[in-house]
């Protein structure tokens, strides 16, 4: 039996959501969240019944048309209309784990009790994440700005019987499902349309899951920099804490304390070094993957903000007796966030490329392209082509997204985020990177094993070896892209 989380207004971490992922948990509304959901539903409709005021969106038109007035015969009319209307998404379909991760951070977004849904709506897209319903949701179409509207609003249709939706590995039409568990589709109330549209939940499920990526990435980034290191024949001296003590940088300090550690009882390391001096993309490890480990921190600490946060618009306060027009579905802090988080990864693959191309180049005692009989052999030659092509193509991804914006909805809406364009470049960003790492572990196990007998360190060689289940040492050429995609699994799955 799956275990149950909760939702609440606990604080929602990233470990938290890992673990919901990872093993499978089930939702549940805590009861306090429940009664706040409830509250601010009757409060907002009790608030309608009472006033002939216009409130933006619920009982006026959308974006521009706020200053159209809606009779109270069509307001539920009016939300699925947009519910319709604002499901333009095109493009690639967004990932499952990606869609699975939006329903969860749209839940815990409507459950703080600020959004006036029915307790009904959330509880169908609990029953959507429990028995993995995924709805089909594009990746193009959202500004950042009003909301992710458009890839909501895919998220959102199978709660009218509307859109497509993967379940068991199929695609069906969303009535077909509904049928199958005796769902009724739900009657939109005023509101509810814009409440589900209006927030940042597609922008926020990306950066949660890179984020969660980006981490990883960051901590195999000094593994594999400290078994190439040794395989290099390098030096220890420029992680002496000595200098890094001198230019205290959080990440930076980090970096070179994990290096010590890694490198320590190394053989390799202990023998005289010939040179003086290593490359940079040695030697500055710690600086240049602890600015990135610095860079990541800023990101998570926007991404959990967010995550805990009400983005939809307008926000209902019971307790103040107020019902406020704002813009908290602007998705600046999160594009930022999400470029600037791209570039740090982006250079983690960077830097690993660089060392792969020291590897194969024939320096320190190690044999060209890395195999016994160059020239017969090509080796590990074109691993490095395909890394500096992946390398490339991620320089051009971290162009900024957030730098740009263009004008909607007769320019009432006159600034954009664009950060659900950072989200998705963000996506390809750390995926090409775990591309470059494998590439670079390829390189570093196969030079190691030209330093034999020496040994490195003790936790490095337990790495070698089980990689050595899946990726045997190349002797001859043979089709590396297999053993590219093998290394990839097992950074994946290897607790480094």
């Amino acid at each position: 039996m799956s275990q149950v989380h909760h939702i609440s207004s606990q604080f929602l971490t990233l470990e938290t959501i890992e673990t919901i992922l990872k093993q499978n948990y089930t939702l549940a509304l805590s009861e306090e969240a429940e009664q706040r959901i409830i509250r601010c539903h009757e409060y907002l409709q009790q608030k309608i019944a009472a006033t002939d005021r216009s409130i933006y969106g619920i009982n006026t038109g959308f974006g521009s048309l706020y200053d159209k007035k809606i009779s109270s015969s069509d307001l539920e009319q009016l939300q699925r209309n947009l519910m319709m209307s604002h499901a333009c998404g095109i493009g690639d379909e967004v990932p499952q784990e990606v869609v699975k991760l939006m329903l969860l951070l749209k839940i815990q977004s409507l459950a703080y009790g600020h959004s006036g849904v029915q307790l009904q709506t959330v509880k169908r897209l609990i029953d959507f994440f429990n028995r993995d319903v995924y709805p089909v949701v594009y990746q193009q179409g959202s500004l950042g700005a009003s909301g992710d509207l458009a890839p909501l609003a895919h998220l959102c249709l199978p709660l009218l019987g509307l859109g497509d939706v993967y379940f068991q590995g199929m695609k069906l039409e969303s009535r077909h499902v509904l049928n199958m568990f005796s769902w009724e589709p739900i009657a939109l109330k005023a509101k509810e349309g814009l409440a589900l549209l209006n927030g940042t939940q597609f922008m926020s499920a990306y950066g949660a899951y890179t984020l969660l990526m980006a981490k990883r990435l960051s901590r195999q980034a000094d593994v594999l920099g400290a078994l190439s290191l040794d395989a290099y024949d390098g030096r220890i001296e420029p992680f002496n804490q000595l200098i890094h003590q001198v230019r205290p940088h959080k990440g930076q300090l980090e970096t070179a304390q994990v290096m010590r550690e890694l490198l320590t009882g190394s053989q390799l390391m202990e023998q005289e070094k010939q040179h003086v001096q290593d490359p940079y993309s040695f030697r500055c490890i710690p600086q240049v993957h602890g600015a990135s480990k610095d860079a990541i921190a800023y990101a998570e600490q926007v991404f959990l903000t967010e995550i805990n946060a009400v983005t939809d618009n307008p926000n209902i306060f019971p307790d103040e007796d107020e019902i406020i027009s704002g813009g908290n579905f602007h998705g600046q802090p999160l594009a930022l966030a999400l470029d600037f988080m791209a570039i740090a990864v982006a250079e983690l693959g960077s830097i690993s490329e660089r060392r792969t191309y020291q590897l194969i180049s024939g320096q320190r005692g190690l044999p060209a392209f890395l195999v016994a009989e160059p020239g017969l052999n090509s080796g590990f030659m074109i691993t490095q082509y395909s890394a500096a092509s992946i390398v490339s193509q991620n320089k051009q991804l971290c162009t900024p997204a957030s730098v740009d914006t263009i004008p909607s909805s007769h320019n009432q809406e006159d600034h954009v985020s664009m950060g659900a364009n950072a989200a998705t470049k963000m996506f390809q960003v750390v995926h090409n990177t775990e591309r470059v790492f494998a590439i670079e572990l390829m390189n570093a196990a196969q030079a190691i094993d030209f330093r034999r007998p020496l040994k490195t360190s003790e936790p490095l060689e337990r790495l070698i070896k089980e990689y050595r289940n899946l990726v045997p040492f190349v002797s001859t050429d043979r089709v590396l892209h297999h053993d590219i995609q093998q290394s990839i699994s097992f950074l994946r799955t290897y607790s480094l």
